[in-house]
């Protein structure tokens, strides 16, 4: 299955269909040159003309399956994909493919059996080998993670396998790996032609533009629409959102549109939509995506913008040429770090997170309601599932020893990934109904269950962020161990910015003893979490109207070193 096909590669192949309108092959080659420009429509008319040449045959059916894919219709591309993996049993990148669908399906058990078969299929391939372990990790299935890592890191640092970053960021990997990764991806982008240079105005209001998949009820609208509410005032900035995401009709997405200028680019393609950001004038623009996945890499690596910036969505170096600058602050990001990252550092005076300080608590559920016992303490980790390794379990479990009648509550994750993590359980020697798993609900109502919990104990190496922000702002203590990456570091700086650098602990052993220690203390507990009342009150972390001053400063220098003054244009 090929990579990304640059602009001249799509253009010969749309010149040798023209030649040869019966070349299969071609039909094949344009419908993947299409589908990774983002033309879902010319891709599928690719794809069905191969079909046509060829019925039943797998390649075409394949290219079909993934235009269902990325359209969103997901059982015809489950369909498709099966038909095409039943043609080619042999074939790993087809499997591999219907491993992505089942995901977007529901199906993730079923994933899992098909991410196995492309891995046997191609064992020493290291992309296939990453996406098997990633959705293992997903699924708490921790059978040969080991392995698979260490397989996947020595690709990585061999130069051999182009992985995906985000996914990357949950294996124990250094930051100088993790940019190793992430310009092995950025190199698949190389072919990708760039727009003619452009400047930052000379004066004027300037145009921050930042472009996103998660303009909706998303972790990022739920971080930044806050913090647009209170640029919106700014005399100075002109701020532009560039949603990849369709509108889903939430609250979130109404504040967003209130306080900016929303531009709708979904089902656009990556051209069009670094056309409409060019046209739209933007001096700089945010990448709110990065290596996270939905985002547009493609889009900025056509460098719409003269000036590009890594923020927030990805918590690590881009290792991209087309991303000058990493906004971060001096505990998530220390001096330390900064050979490792492929951007020019800029740093805020606070944490580096921004964060919904219009919320409103909603009165909690009683303990019976959410399957907790009437006593005992409740230790809670509403991470995804992915971050859920052996090690950071294996943390918490020593912690539910130390504490008795102490319980875990957990987020419910995908397939029988609760099952695993019970099973973990009673293997360390606890009874399983010590973990208690909470479903996927409405963050309002989500948010409100933090009031029932003690103390939410961190996972490493890919630590709580939007995470970590909700139990703070909800009034739960975290407990973190702050390590050598950006993604490792995140809770810690939210921990290091309210005053509270005690809840962030040096090692395991530390961790384990700090949290059996308050676990058995009710007083010190209930010090810790008026200590996190003051600081939510007094610091800098959850003031959103000073964070847009911050920010506007920190634009605005940057923006003077391209030649913009703070004069106004008659």
């Amino acid at each position: 299955m090929s990579l990304l096909a640059g602009t001249s590669q799509r253009h010969q192949l749309q010149q040798a269909v023209r030649r040869q309108p019966g070349d299969f092959i071609a039909w094949v080659m344009l419908a993947d040159a299409e589908l990774e420009a983002g033309d879902l429509r010319a891709g599928e008319q690719a794809a069905r003309r191969a079909l046509q040449l060829r019925p039943h045959h797998p390649e075409a059916l394949a290219r079909l399956g993934r235009v269902a894919w990325m359209a969103g219709v997901h059982a015809d591309a489950v369909q498709l994909l099966r038909q095409a993996a039943a043609a080619a049993p042999q074939h790993p990148g087809i499997a591999l493919w219907l491993g992505h669908v089942l995901e977007d399906a529901g199906q993730p058990e079923e994933a899992a059996r098909a991410y196995r078969r492309a891995n046997t299929l191609q064992p020493d391939q290291p992309y296939i080998a990453a996406q098997r372990l990633a959705w293992q990790r997903r699924l708490c299935d921790w059978h040969e993670v080991d392995r698979l890592s260490g397989q996947v890191r020595a690709a990585v640092s061999a130069g051999q396998g182009a992985v995906e970053p985000f996914a990357f960021l949950s294996e124990d990997a250094s930051a100088a790996e993790q940019l190793a990764c992430a310009r092995l991806r950025a190199q698949q982008l190389a072919g990708v032609r760039a727009l003619p240079p452009a400047s930052v105005r000379a004066s004027g209001r300037l145009r921050i533009g930042f472009l996103s998949n998660g303009f909706a009820a998303h972790p990022t609208g739920l971080l930044t629409v806050a913090l647009f509410e209170q640029l919106q005032h700014d005399p100075l900035l002109d701020v532009h959102l560039f949603a990849l995401n369709a509108d889903d009709g939430s609250r979130i997405s109404q504040r967003l549109a209130a306080s900016t200028t929303l531009h709708r680019v979904d089902g656009l393609r990556h051209a069009e939509v670094a056309a409409r950001i060019r046209g739209t004038g933007i001096d700089i623009l945010f990448d709110l995506r990065g290596w996270g996945g939905g985002g547009a890499p493609e889009v900025l690596a056509q460098r719409p913008a003269p000036l590009q910036v890594n923020w927030l969505a990805y918590p690590g170096t881009s290792g991209a040429p087309w991303i000058g600058v990493v906004l971060a602050d001096a505990f998530v990001l220390p001096a330390a770090m900064e050979p490792h990252f492929s951007e020019r550092v800029l740093r805020l005076p606070r944490a580096f997170q921004p964060s919904d300080t219009t919320r409103v608590l909603e009165p909690p559920p009683s303990r019976a309601e959410c399957g907790l016992p009437a006593q005992g303490v409740v230790f809670c980790c509403f991470n995804n599932s992915y971050k859920l390794n052996a090690h950071s379990m294996g943390r918490a479990f020593a912690v539910l020893h130390g504490v008795p009648g102490s319980v875990l509550w957990l987020l419910s994750g995908p397939g029988n990934a609760d099952q695993r993590l019970r099973e973990a359980a009673a293997a360390a020697g606890l009874d399983p109904a010590r973990l208690v798993f909470m479903a996927k609900l409405p963050h309002p109502q989500y948010l409100a269950r933090y009031a029932l919990a003690d103390l939410f104990l961190d996972t490493h190496p890919y630590n709580a962020h939007t995470t970590a922000s909700d139990a703070l702002w909800a009034g739960c203590p975290v407990l973190t161990c702050p390590g050598a990456t950006f993604a490792s570091r995140v809770a810690g700086s939210l921990n290091h910015h309210l005053g509270m650098t005690h809840m962030n602990v040096t090692d395991d052993a530390a961790f384990i003893a700090h949290a059996t220690e308050l676990g058995n203390a009710p007083a010190a507990l209930q010090a810790v979490r008026a200590e996190l009342a003051q600081a939510r009150a007094d610091s800098s972390v959850f003031d959103m109207a000073g964070f847009a001053r911050d920010l506007s400063a920190l634009l605005q220098q940057l923006a003077g070193e391209h030649g913009w003054t703070r004069a106004v244009p008659h």
